[in-house]
């Protein structure tokens, strides 16, 4: 191959290269210019949408705000109706409040029509009186100069009689009005107090209780004696020093005597020896295992005793030292009468009277329960039982109205409330109702001489009587030495000087008797 035949075939594929770069180029540049127009287009597309999106998006907002504005003047117009509403509702009201204050008005202008008219007829019934008043001294005035005229007595002698005639006179209107106004008085309160008495006395249910200063224990037989004396009599020494009590023994066939001052050594003996008889090994060591162990037992019953009381009176929640000296009381009597069940009485029959006459309940129910609370110690402490009682129930927290109450049911110390007088009641109502208590013979006997022997030691007194086994007196008076009123507050004296002296159950009543006797002989 020649070279122009490879020349010429070197310009063909050189033209073809050249032929292609500037179709591939003519080619570029249409693409490039394809491209620009596409991204106008969406540039102007999106320019486009844009401004729809605004225009939507502002065509929202003025429904929008149209909307708004439209709820702000709905809401404007609610609240407008609303204070139309309250402002009529505040109109009415106030109608309401000066129709009543006009009726007040006219009421307080009747009522002072009234009083006026009243004040002008008591002016008139004044001036009438000074006019009667006038009347009454120149009558008086006439009548004087009469009695001096008739009797020949100087004023100042015929003023000293007409003093004496009109005092005496007086004395007995006064006397007879005092009488009277006692008689309506005592009578109604009776009513009401039996009624409420009564009452109380039906709703409470209680046994009859007997006193017993001993205790016995049944022995199997009386060979059983001699080993609880013991060997020279050491057995009876060790009860007797582990428990503080007297053990009697003669000659009751098979039986021996537990005596003591303190119910719960009595009992805690009785309980100690009667394990010890059952088991038949009596000597001074198992003496004062079983002595503890009833020691024991009897504390325990005595907190069961207090807690079982509280419960019957619905009083719980008191200090453990409280609920253990009112299981003490268990062990206790006054007159056959058992304390423990005095009390939860006294605590009842309180509560009742207390919700009739519309007081504290709870503080009357709980005055009664612990009204006796200083007889559980009073063989411990020195002083009266009410007034030791409240000094412990103070100590462990008790309120100062069941404290007045404890310390003033036997007059020691005033009572400061309704409650307190109620719990005295109460107690009286206990201990006095039939089959509550018993006195022996020898008491009742000496009790009956002091009252007579009370009344007789008053000036002007005849003779007195006791009655109704000395629960009332009858005080025959000299008329002579004694008058209305004199008897009247003879018979005060006479009551005040019995509580001062005597103890005794229940009331006393004190009857004075003036008697006057007009006699005249026909001849």
């Amino acid at each position: 191959m020649d070279t122009g035949i490879l020349l010429t075939i070197v310009l063909i594929i050189l033209f073809s290269l050249l032929a292609a770069a500037a179709a591939g180029y003519f080619a570029f540049q249409r693409g490039r210019r394809s491209g620009i127009e596409i991204e106008q287009d969406r540039q102007s597309k999106l320019r486009q949408d844009a401004l729809d999106e605004a225009s939507r998006i502002l065509a929202d907002a003025d429904t929008q705000a149209k909307q708004q504005l439209l709820a702000a003047k709905e809401e404007a117009v609610r609240l407008r109706n609303e204070m139309d509403i309250e402002q009529e509702k505040r109109r009415k009201e106030l109608d309401r409040i000066e129709d009543r204050l006009q009726n007040r008005l006219d009421s307080a202008e009747r009522k002072l029509e009234k009083i006026e008219t009243r004040e002008r007829k008591l002016n008139q019934r004044a001036s009438r009186l000074d006019q009667l008043d006038k009347q009454l001294a120149q009558a008086e005035e006439k009548h004087m100069q009469e009695i001096q005229r008739i009797a020949r007595m100087s004023e100042e002698e015929a003023r000293a009689v007409l003093l004496a005639e009109v005092e005496k006179t007086s004395r007995a209107e006064m006397a007879r009005t005092v009488r009277e106004v006692e008689a309506e008085v005592a009578e109604d309160a009776d009513r009401r107090a039996r009624e409420i008495v009564a009452l109380a006395i039906e709703r409470v249910a209680s046994d009859h209780i007997s006193e017993y200063a001993v205790s016995s224990v049944s022995l199997p037989s009386d060979e059983m004696k001699g080993r609880i004396i013991g060997r020279q009599g050491r057995n009876i020494r060790a009860i007797e020093q582990a428990i503080g009590v007297d053990l009697v023994v003669d000659d009751t066939p098979e039986a021996i005597i537990i005596s003591s001052f303190d119910p719960v050594r009595r009992e805690i003996a009785r309980m100690a020896l009667s394990k010890l008889v059952a088991d038949g090994r009596i000597h001074p060591t198992r003496i004062e295992k079983e002595v503890e162990r009833a020691r024991q037992e009897i504390d325990q019953i005595i907190m069961d005793a207090g807690e079982q009381a509280m419960i019957e009176t619905n009083t719980q929640g008191l200090h453990r030292e409280i609920r253990k000296l009112l299981g003490r009381l268990k062990f206790r009597t006054s007159y056959g009468q058992n304390q423990l069940d005095h009390a939860v009485e006294t605590a009842h029959v309180a509560a009742i009277i207390a919700a009739e006459l519309h007081a504290n309940v709870r503080v009357a129910r709980l005055g009664g329960l612990l009204h006796d609370l200083g007889k559980a110690v009073s063989h411990e402490i020195d002083g009266p039982h009410a007034i030791v009682g409240a000094e412990i129930a103070k100590r462990y927290g008790v309120s100062d109205a069941v404290v007045n109450c404890i310390a003033s049911h036997h007059g020691e110390v005033e009572p400061q409330s309704v409650e307190a007088v109620i719990v005295a009641a109460a107690d009286a109502i206990s201990g006095a109702r039939p089959g509550a208590r018993r006195e022996s013979l020898e008491t009742y006997i000496k009790r009956v001489t002091e009252l007579e022997s009370i009344g007789n030691s008053f000036q002007g007194v005849e003779q007195t009587y006791a009655i109704q086994a000395g629960r009332e007196i009858r005080v025959l008076v000299k008329p002579g030495a004694v008058d209305d009123m004199a008897a009247i507050q003879l018979s005060k004296d006479i009551a005040s000087k019995i509580e001062d002296n005597l103890q005794y159950p229940g009331q006393i009543r004190v009857t004075v008797v003036r008697e006057t006797r007009a006699v005249e002989y026909a001849k």
